[in-house]
């Protein structure tokens, strides 16, 4: 991919003056914890502040956000993001010092499935999948994750993954929240493997649906075949890479000190990345197997379609040979007969006395030759 030669360097900006402790609340005290609030802050889904796993403070920006961080020490922001502008991402990578090239690829999307670190930062983009039954397909997501230190920023290409599910089953579960971004990441991963499973089971259905079409005869079929194929490319381009990314991050247990639940937290998804990872491998040559019979039985199909017609037309033409050889008969009297019955005086035959009954033996005799010839060349 093609990168600007232009460079930005974001830095984290200067750590704002602590905010003055309102009357009344004693020092050390916990700060009250704001409800949830309905935003319509351009991309913002959802930014929650969090400390010791539990929800501190709900900002309604992301400035808002960057200001109430610097308040919580030990704190962990979570945003979400689908879709951002520029100027947010931007905006991001100036408070959390994103790399330009990650932000770039968060910018543009459609990227693959893959692990960066930068520094202190680590980059994950991810390739969700869902399941639609109404269409019979299957529909891709992309997802861009920013895991550091003291936040984790989600950017949300598409209608998959369902973040607002793995937030609520984090905060359910605060002694796993309180481990920090990583234990999100590793709940967004498995909420991303997790959504694999409905798919796998719906192109199941689809491939046996199939296998009964093509039984069948139905002449559609191997339009369903290449579309399925097609999605199977774009689903083991999902899944494959994500294997190598989780013994990526398995193999960086030791030296970046990952807690041990989240270790064995991993170790489960990885088991779950493999396991579907074989089974798109296997649909995708079942799907090959499948193509490659019904382009056997629709060849059987037309060869049978084709010997009927040779049939057919060898039938037509014993039909054209019998009725032309009657033809060839007949005709040998009617030629004689019209020839004798022009009635001219010059004719000796006549005057003759046995006249006609020569006429009569001639033509008995041409019929009888033309019909043993064509017998014997099988014509009747």
């Amino acid at each position: 991919m093609a990168r600007s030669p232009k460079r930005h360097h974001w830095r984290r900006r200067p750590a704002a003056p602590p905010a003055k402790r309102p009357a009344g609340r004693a020092p050390g005290a916990e700060p009250p914890v704001a409800p949830p609030v309905a935003r319509d802050q351009g991309s913002v889904v959802q930014a929650v502040l969090y400390r010791d796993g539990r929800r501190v403070a709900n900002p309604e920006s992301l400035a808002e956000t960057f200001g109430q961080l610097r308040q919580y020490p030990g704190g962990m922001a979570w945003i979400g993001l689908h879709r951002p502008s520029e100027a947010e991402l931007h905006s991001l990578a100036a408070e959390f010092d994103l790399h330009e090239l990650a932000v770039e690829d968060a910018l543009e999307a459609h990227q693959r499935p893959k692990l960066e670190r930068y520094g202190d930062t680590l980059f994950v983009v991810l390739r969700a999948a869902r399941y639609l039954d109404a269409q019979e397909e299957v529909e891709f997501g992309e997802l861009h994750v920013f895991v550091g230190k003291d936040f984790l920023i989600t950017v949300r290409h598409g209608a998959a993954p369902d973040l607002s599910a793995v937030r609520h089953r984090m905060e359910q579960t605060p002694e796993l929240l309180a481990l920090g971004p990583e234990a999100v990441l590793y709940a967004i991963l498995d909420a991303v493997v997790d959504g694999y499973a409905p798919v796998v089971a719906g192109v199941q259905n689809d491939i046996d649906e199939i296998e009964t079409e093509v039984f069948g005869g139905d002449p559609a079929v191997s339009r369903r075949i290449y579309e399925l194929s097609r999605e199977m490319v774009e689903f083991q381009r999902a899944t494959r890479p994500l294997v190598s990314m989780l013994h990526g991050l398995m193999a960086g247990f030791a030296k970046y000190g990952t807690h041990e639940e989240l270790q064995r937290y991993l170790r489960d998804v990885a088991d779950h990345v493999t396991h579907t990872s074989e089974r798109v491998d296997g649909f995708r040559q079942a799907l090959a197997d499948i193509l490659t019979v019904n382009a056997t039985l629709v060849t059987q199909q037309q060869n049978a379609e084709m010997r009927a017609l040779a049939e057919a037309g060898f039938e037509q033409n014993e039909e054209i040979k019998k009725i032309s050889s009657w033809a060839a008969i007949l005709f040998a009297p009617t030629l004689v007969g019209t020839i004798y019955g022009m009635n001219f005086d010059a004719m000796p035959e006549l005057n003759w006395t046995f006249g006609y009954p020569f006429a009569i033996l001639l033509m008995a005799a041409v019929c009888t030759s033309l019909y043993f010839i064509f017998k014997r060349r099988d014509w009747l």
